[in-house]
């Protein structure tokens, strides 16, 4: 658990990572050896896993997103793992979710247009002898939140 320290400094990074640590200090009212300190352990825990850049996706020739969901056999921890190794290399695929329930994966794809959303599809999914069956979503709009807090 963090305590309000931490959940303020943490609060402030998902704000803009790209703040000094003197601002932060500052902003949560400690020292700024403090704060840097604090960073150093959050970074080590764990809780501060990376910094990373908002690209718009549209600008990188990626205007269409969707949600493919993939059902493989046998279920087994070799075939889910290798599967979701394969996955993540493919240069279309954000995300890959290991799901419960009638599917085993969720995708998250982006690609420049429904013709290479097709060819994804039946390129790179339908012709694995592991995948019994998949469904696919477009995404019209991916609004995603930019600070998450820890529950109560």
């Amino acid at each position: 658990m963090l305590d309000e320290l931490d959940s303020a400094i943490v609060a402030h990074l998902q704000e803009d990572a790209r703040q000094t640590n003197r601002e932060i200090a500052r902003k949560v009212g400690v020292a700024p050896s403090t704060c840097l300190e604090r960073t150093r352990l959050l970074r080590e825990r764990g809780v501060l896993r990376g910094y990373h850049a908002d690209v718009d996706l549209a600008s990188l020739g990626r205007g269409v997103q969707a949600m493919v969901s993939a059902q493989v056999r046998p279920l087994s921890r070799a075939v889910i793992d290798a599967f979701q190794r394969s996955m993540t290399d493919l240069p279309e695929v954000l995300s890959v979710y290991v799901a419960a329930g009638s599917d085993d994966f969720l995708i998250h794809v982006a690609v420049r247009d429904n013709e290479h959303l097709h060819a994804f599809l039946t390129d790179r999914l339908a012709l694995r002898k592991e995948v019994v069956g998949f469904r696919s979503s477009i995404i019209f709009r991916h609004l995603r939140k930019t600070t998450v807090e820890a529950l109560p």
